[in-house]
């Protein structure tokens, strides 16, 4: 079931990006930050964390699981850290999914060949 229920979560939140990118006007980067900027919102009021129990994967690696956790980085900083977690807690709240992409992206480079677009 576990599978089940990330699939669907995971597919509500395509479903829902889907439809914004058909029914509006607004731009793929407009999306994106609508995305993170929700995941911060419904991590504050308390509606991501069932969300993320519920749907696992399916919850946390779309965009809104990203602003999530930077979200939950900064409160916990904050929590240890003081004023100085606002400017450090994001980070390290997302650390391991940003060095995942930048060094998967690093591999990706060394065997694609890369050519300009005209």
């Amino acid at each position: 079931m576990d599978f089940f229920y990330a699939f669907v979560i995971g597919g509500v939140f395509c479903a829902v990006g889907q439809v914004l990118i058909d029914k509006t006007a607004l731009t793929p980067a407009k999306i994106l930050v609508s995305f993170v900027t929700a995941g911060v919102i419904m991590g504050a009021l308390g509606i991501y964390a069932p969300i993320k129990e519920l749907g696992g994967a399916g919850a946390t690696v779309p965009l809104t699981g990203f602003g999530n956790a930077i979200a939950e980085g900064v409160k916990e900083a904050v929590d240890r850290d003081g004023f100085m977690g606002i400017l450090t807690g994001g980070l390290s709240g997302c650390a391991a999914g940003i060095t995942a992409a930048m060094c998967l992206s690093f591999v990706a480079a060394l065997f694609a060949k890369s050519k300009q677009k005209m």
